[in-house]
């Protein structure tokens, strides 16, 4: 993690503008957000985290790439997705607190902005406007995935 500096800040404001989620706030609206975010740089073959786990953050890939992977009925690894750039992972549990649905593993040299459930905690308090959008944002995108989900569901049934 790094610390908040102006141009670290100026650089995280520049990420959030280039990621979709983020496309219907204003640049006034990502300058309070991004003091909320930081910026993690993951190797190549790390765990982000297991099924299971705890769940705490969120993260949009800012570069690289994230394999998203779940325990089959004889408890191996089956890869679900292959994450890339803009694409965001570990939602859930940033709005519900639940233990995490599946195991991300970075598949490349990876750049993340992540918001902890404890900085979205503390943007409802500061910025309670900012904070309705980006859970807004969450919400719409893991809503889109649902439907994705269910599209692929049906074909698969015949």
């Amino acid at each position: 993690m790094r610390d908040h500096s102006p141009t670290y800040l100026d650089e995280l404001i520049g990420m959030l503008a280039e990621c979709n989620m983020f496309d219907a706030f204003s640049s006034t609206e990502l300058r309070s957000a991004a003091p909320f975010f930081h910026l993690e740089d993951i190797e190549a073959g790390n765990t982000l985290f297991r099924e299971g786990d705890s769940g705490t953050y969120m993260g949009i890939i800012h570069s690289g790439k994230i394999s998203v992977m779940k325990a089959d009925g004889n408890n191996r690894k089956v890869q679900v997705a292959l994450l890339g750039a803009n694409k965001t992972f570990g939602e859930m549990a940033v709005l519900d607190g639940e233990r995490r649905s599946a195991t991300c593993v970075a598949k490349s040299n990876c750049t993340l902005l992540t918001l902890s459930r404890e900085a979205l905690d503390r943007m409802s308090e500061e910025s309670p406007k900012i904070a309705a959008k980006v859970i807004r944002a969450v919400a719409v995108s893991l809503s889109r995935r649902l439907r994705i989900m269910d599209f692929q569901l049906v074909n698969s049934l015949g």
